[in-house]
């Protein structure tokens, strides 16, 4: 069976358990209906937190409490952009929303109610096999204590070219680059889609997430994960498995 049929039956499979599931257009229709209808009509972004289209609809984005955990929001762009695999995020000019969810951080910090360092606070996009909806959407929240602690150990190993880490995570085999910066400049999806071979012709099969950090000469700076589909070895894709919706590093 060739690659190309493999990853057709795959997306079949993804969707026929999708449509199993609850509406996979829900978080649109909240933008779209909702949040976008009364920031225009009264001012106020309800249901959303934040509608911010300083940039235009095109490039704007959404902040949203996600109904999963107490620390957990959602960065969604105000254009209809399915996910990672969609063309738009690799787009000349394509707006950086992985920045404008790291500069949104704030709202789980708060929601955890501690001042948590940048190395406790995590971004990240599910695959297209590893997501419930339609409509890309950046989980911010903060990472698992675990995975704090295995990425601090191989910190000093990550570069800046995407390498295999040698520590798994959450039992899947992760690679990892850092990139440098008190903010997130470089966008993350360009960074897979042009770093990793093959990744730019399968980026629905990719994982992003992006974790804050101080690099070992005292720095701000970011390591930025990628996972790749491995249905064998039950590896969906989805980089929220870093992440801890109930906060438990705030705790600590």
């Amino acid at each position: 069976m060739t690659s190309r049929l493999i990853l057709a039956v795959l997306v079949a499979l993804v969707a026929l358990c999708q449509s199993a599931r609850a509406d996979p257009d829900a978080l649109w229709k909240i933008i779209s209906e909702k949040c976008l209808l009364n920031e225009r009509e009264y001012g106020q972004p309800a249901p959303c937190a934040v509608v911010d289209l300083d940039d235009g609809e095109a490039k704007g984005y959404v902040v949203m409490k996600d109904r999963d955990g107490a620390t957990q929001y959602l960065v969604m762009p105000t254009a209809k952009i399915t996910g990672i695999e969609d063309p738009a995020v690799l787009a000349p000019g394509a707006a950086n929303y992985f920045a404008d969810a790291w500069l949104q951080r704030h709202y789980t910090t708060d929601a955890a109610k501690a001042a948590l360092p940048r190395e406790a606070l995590s971004l990240a996009v599910n695959s297209a096999f590893g997501r419930s909806q339609n409509q890309l959407h950046i989980h911010i929240d903060c990472v698992r204590a675990d995975v704090r602690d295995a990425v601090q150990r191989q910190l000093a190993s990550i570069g800046d070219k995407w390498a295999p880490l040698a520590e798994p995570l959450a039992g899947h085999r992760y690679r990892a680059m850092r990139v440098l910066g008190d903010d997130l400049a470089a966008n993350p999806f360009t960074l897979l889609a042009d770093g990793i071979p093959g990744a730019r012709e399968a980026m629905g099969k990719q994982t992003l997430v992006v974790l804050g950090a101080t690099l070992p000469d005292g720095k701000p700076g970011f390591v930025i994960l990628d996972d790749e589909l491995n249905l064998p070895v039950n590896d969906r894709a989805s980089g929220e498995e870093l992440q801890d919706h109930n906060c438990a590093i705030a705790h600590q």
